[in-house]
C-alpha cells in the first residue's frame, strides 16, 4: 500500500521554503504529499500564495489575515481579500483567528477582523482555517454567535484544553495535528488526539515552522508531514498507509481537492531527506 499525504497548512511564500519550491515539492511528492494548502497571513502573503497555486497543480491557497496583524485590517484590506478569495485557486479563508496569548494586536480589533472573516468565509463558500491561541471560549462563543452551523473549517494545530476541541467538534469543525505533537513534552497535545472522530482528523506541517521532533531545529516542509502522520497512527493504533489515507479523504471532502495526482511511493522507498 503506498503512502497518500495531504499537508493542510504551510507557508510556501515564506523563506527559505520559497527560495526553494520546486526542490521543496519534488521532496514532498517523494515522500506521498498529494496537495499542499498554502496559507496567507497578509494581504500580501495571501496574493502571493495564490500566484503559487496558480504555478503548481499540487499546491492549493487560502487567503486572509492573522489575528496579530488584526491592528491594521483596514476595509480596503478586507475587500481586497474577498476578491482574492473568488479565484478558483482558492479553497479557503485563513489564516484567522484569535491569539490572545502574544497579544500583537488588541482582542477588540482581533474579534472585529475575526467577524469579518467568518463572514467572508460564509459569502464565498469557504472553509475556514482558525488559529486559536488562549483565547478558546471566546472564540467559541464568537462562532456560536457569528456563523451559520454546522461550520466548514478546521481548527489549525490542534491546542487549548479538551473542553475546547469538544466544542470545536460539536459546532462541525475539523481539528488538525502538527510537527508539535511529535515534541516529548507534548504529553497534553497528544491526549487531544483521541478526541478526535476518524472523520474529522486532519494533518499539517505549518511550515516553515514547528518542524517534527526527527528533524526539530530544521526549517520545516511538506514532506516532514510524514512524521507527524506517523507519530498519529501509534496513537490510534494504526498503519502510517491507513492514517494517511483517512486524513487525505477527509481533506479532499472539506477543500475539494482532487483525487491522487498520480504521484506514488513505496513507504519502504520514500526518503524524507
Amino acid at each position: 500500500m503506498t503512502l497518500e499525504l495531504i499537508d493542510t497548512h504551510c507557508h510556501l511564500d515564506l523563506e527559505p521554503l520559497s527560495g526553494a519550491l520546486e526542490a521543496v515539492l519534488s521532496r514532498a511528492h517523494a515522500a506521498g504529499v498529494q496537495h499542499c494548502l498554502s496559507i496567507g497571513t497578509t494581504v500580501a502573503s495571501s496574493q502571493a500564495t495564490v500566484a503559487l497555486a496558480h504555478r503548481y497543480a499540487s499546491v492549493h491557497a487560502a487567503v486572509g489575515i492573522h489575528p496579530h496583524e488584526a491592528d491594521s485590517v483596514t476595509d480596503e484590506m478586507l475587500r481586497t481579500t474577498e476578491r482574492l478569495a473568488a479565484d478558483p485557486a482558492v479553497v479557503a479563508v485563513g489564516e484567522v483567528g484569535l491569539d490572545y496569548y502574544r497579544q500583537h494586536a488588541s482582542p477588540d480589533n482581533q474579534v472585529l477582523a475575526f467577524r469579518a472573516f467568518i463572514h467572508l468565509a460564509q459569502r464565498t463558500n469557504r472553509p475556514m482555517l482558525i488559529h486559536c491561541r488562549q483565547a478558546y471560549d471566546p472564540l467559541l462563543i464568537l462562532l456560536r454567535q457569528e456563523a451559520r452551523l454546522p461550520l466548514r473549517g478546521l481548527i489549525h494545530c490542534a491546542s487549548g484544553p479538551p473542553a475546547f476541541i469538544q466544542g470545536a467538534l460539536e459546532l462541525g469543525l475539523h481539528i488538525s495535528f502538527a510537527g508539535n505533537v511529535t515534541f516529548p513534552n507534548a504529553h497534553a497535545l497528544r491526549e487531544l488526539v483521541a478526541l478526535v472522530p476518524d472523520e474529522r482528523l486532519l494533518l499539517e506541517t505549518d511550515a516553515p515552522f514547528l518542524a517534527p521532533q526527527p528533524v526539530r531545529g530544521q526549517p520545516n516542509e511538506p514532506a516532514y508531514v510524514a512524521y507527524t502522520a506517523a507519530r498519529l497512527a501509534e496513537l490510534r493504533d494504526t498503519t502510517v498507509e491507513l492514517l494517511g489515507a483517512l486524513t487525505s479523504r477527509n481533506a479532499r471532502r472539506l477543500f475539494g481537492f482532487p483525487e491522487s495526482a498520480g504521484v506514488t511511493n513505496s513507504t519502504s522507498g520514500a526518503s524524507l531527506r
